[in-house]
């Protein structure tokens, strides 16, 4: 089998370091040659030393500038993963341009076109936010009527890719948690609750022994970011072994519906922390600047059946979690 090319937009990020080090892992079984994209200089050293086979782009996701170079040394992706966003929902509140400019990956689709044949699978990371959140477990054909401008900007991008591409997957993942990357990036502040690393952020306080308020009626279902790897890694698989262009909505997201209380009592349970310090205190308590959707829980029967992938628990997950943070 000839060497496929998988491209990384955002590698420098939480998930994009995780996806690079999962075509990493598979790399044994399946040729990859991988690359990523960033937008600060330099990249992270420590990632490049620890995976010192990834080829890395500087690129601007508002411009462009930095694809012609990728078409010039790497060619053209078999593979795109695009993990870039504006994903902090206040920072996209205070600034909806610069949430559209990037969260639309106008850019990244424009230069795929570029391609004499336009073959390449573009998966693409959305996010629950789209959804209004006034109800339990949604589905993929539900009507998406985000509340904030992140998830504007998300559903936008995704009506974008569906209208310029013609072989795309679009995954809604939940709120992601795991490991700490090879690059750490910074752990969440406790304002930021649609951002990644709210679980080291949660074990972090509790640890401290104060007591921290956690809203008891706001629901989602946090997904271990291990699962959302094995959800890439097997669409591209898909893609490489049948050869068939897919145009695919995928709710990513794990089987349990949790509020920010529950999550917060299952690490204190896993760490042996006092209980007594979860403040149960409601969403309508506290202004973030920005609206938050009650209850995004997902549906993940679509997943299951398309990829036969099943998440773990958050529980599961959370354990898992604490115990590479130990190691």
């Amino acid at each position: 089998m000839s060497r496929k090319r998988v491209l990384v937009v955002g590698g420098t990020g939480y998930l994009g370091q995780h996806v690079l080090q999962g075509f990493s892992d598979i790399k044994r079984h399946t040729q990859f040659d991988l690359a990523f994209t960033h937008f600060s200089v330099p990249p992270p050293q420590v990632l490049l030393d620890a995976l010192p086979h990834l080829l890395a782009f500087n690129v601007d996701l508002k411009t462009g500038r930095g694809f012609q170079a990728i078409s010039d040394s790497f060619g053209q992706p078999d593979i795109v993963v695009n993990c870039a966003a504006l994903s902090v929902p206040r920072a996209c509140e205070v600034d909806p341009p610069a949430a559209m400019s990037i969260n639309v990956p106008s850019s990244v689709v424009k230069w795929l076109s570029s391609f004499r044949v336009n073959s390449t699978l573009l998966i693409h990371l959305s996010t629950d936010q789209v959804y209004e959140g006034v109800k339990s477990f949604y589905k993929e054909e539900d009507v998406a009527i985000p509340v904030n401008v992140y998830g504007k900007s998300k559903i936008a991008a995704e009506k974008f890719i569906s209208e310029n591409c013609s072989n795309f997957a679009i995954l809604r993942s939940s709120i992601i948690f795991g490991p700490q990357t090879i690059s750490p990036v910074p752990k969440s502040l406790p304002t930021d609750l649609g951002s990644l690393q709210w679980m080291q952020w949660m074990d972090g306080v509790l640890s401290k022994g104060n007591t921290v308020d956690f809203f008891h009626d706001e629901f989602r279902c946090p997904v271990y970011v291990k699962d959302v790897v094995s959800t890439i890694l097997a669409l591209s698989e898909k893609r490489i072994s049948d050869g068939k262009k897919m145009q695919l909505l995928l709710n990513v997201g794990g089987p349990d519906r949790v509020s920010r209380v529950q999550m917060a009592e299952t690490v204190a349970d896993l760490r042996g922390y006092n209980k007594s310090l979860i403040k149960s205190v409601s969403a309508s308590s506290v202004d973030r600047g920005v609206k938050s959707p009650t209850d995004i829980s997902m549906d993940i029967t679509k997943l299951v059946q398309t990829l036969g992938i099943s998440p773990i628990s958050y529980r599961d997950g959370v354990r898992l979690t604490l115990a590479s943070e130990a190691n």
